[in-house]
């Protein structure tokens, strides 16, 4: 093959594959951790193969979700703090997939970039890896993109893919009825929704990410960016202990739209936000931003991550093994006839 005229090549326009083969090297050891039954070939190929019936499935449904983590990159970036966003990209995927029942299986992620930095790339994959160990899933493939042009020098964008299974049958949720008992189970922060929100409230308050946090040790950047707390391993374990008839991870719209997205027509969650104290990152949000009840309720989730709805006679029994698998557990309330949310009490 003869050369080119002018010798230019694809580094010259931007993209170094040399360092897209150094970080697959860098990052192997981290998937390699996350393997689990199931995972039939490491990371390299065109696809990425994985065994149902050798993960013990003989008749599975499967469940696929996907999310990113949002302009809670913005602050990771700004503070090149970058470690922890990995595990929330997993969390807000996998956290959906066991509100529909499901074990989370595996996982791939997408990160795109303008010129890719090896090291800070295999920190936050190193970081998903820690995800998927954590909610038992395996990290099996994925997709670097480095796009010279596309984003400005430092920035990066996140996309996760989950795949999980349940056996035929087994999908939630199912039987919620009145009476129902709504179990809370305690969030880490803000988790990785309403960053836009929280971006601008940080900014009415003058102070910059490595201003000393308001309510917490360490800097402010790095309170708002603790990581999306993932419920997988806990929840399961309640749901096959019988009992759970539905799952809702609160995410984007809060307690007030996603909690009804799991209760059938003619069914009202009844909250009595008195049950609990609002997380102190969430009570210096609001006063920031003189923000209305009804708006937090709807935006954040003002410390509860995931609700269960579970049957009133073994409510007992169930907050006994959540909190024995490290949950906080709140009663929050119950299942009622009507419609939607609606609260009693008020946050403080």
């Amino acid at each position: 093959m003869s050369d080119g005229k002018n010798g230019i090549t694809y580094a010259d326009a931007g993209v170094d594959i040399d360092a897209g083969n150094a970080l697959v090297d860098r990052i192997k050891p981290a998937a390699k951790r996350t393997t689990r039954s199931g995972v039939m070939a490491g990371l390299g190929g065109f696809g990425a193969l994985f065994d149902l019936r050798a993960a013990g499935y003989s008749d599975p449904i499967l469940v696929a979700a996907t999310d990113g983590v949002g302009t809670k990159l913005r602050i990771a970036i700004d503070t090149g703090n970058v470690d922890g966003v990995g595990i929330d990209l997993v969390a807000m995927c996998v956290n959906d997939l066991v509100c529909q029942g499901a074990e989370p299986l595996f996982f791939l992620d997408y990160f795109a970039t303008g010129k890719l930095d090896t090291e800070s790339a295999a920190r936050i994959i190193e970081g998903i890896a820690e995800g998927c160990v954590r909610s038992g899933c395996a990290l099996i493939g994925g997709e670097t993109a480095e796009m010279p042009g596309m984003y400005p020098d430092g920035d990066f964008d996140l996309a996760g893919f989950a795949v999980g299974a349940m056996e035929r049958g087994a999908d939630l949720p199912a039987g919620v009825a009145e009476s129902d008992v709504l179990l809370g189970l305690a969030s880490d922060g803000v988790h990785s929704n309403g960053y836009s929100l929280v971006r601008k409230l940080v900014e009415v308050s003058g102070l910059g990410w490595d201003a000393t946090c308001p309510w917490d040790d360490g800097t402010l950047g790095a309170a708002l960016l603790t990581p999306t707390r993932l419920y997988v391993k806990q929840a399961l374990a309640a749901v096959r202990a019988g009992g759970v008839h539905a799952l809702a991870h609160i995410t984007g719209g809060g307690l007030t739209e996603n909690i009804p997205r799991v209760l059938p027509d003619g069914m009202m969650a009844q909250i009595d936000l008195g049950s609990y104290e609002l997380p102190p990152v969430f009570k210096w949000l609001q006063a920031t931003g003189g923000m209305a009840e009804a708006e937090m309720l709807k935006t954040f989730n003002c410390g509860i991550g995931m609700v269960l709805a579970v049957a009133e006679g073994q409510a007992e029994a169930l907050v006994a093994r959540l909190e024995g698998e490290g949950e906080t557990v709140v009663r929050l309330g119950h299942v009622t006839a009507g419609q939607g949310v609606s609260y009693t009490g008020t946050l403080s």
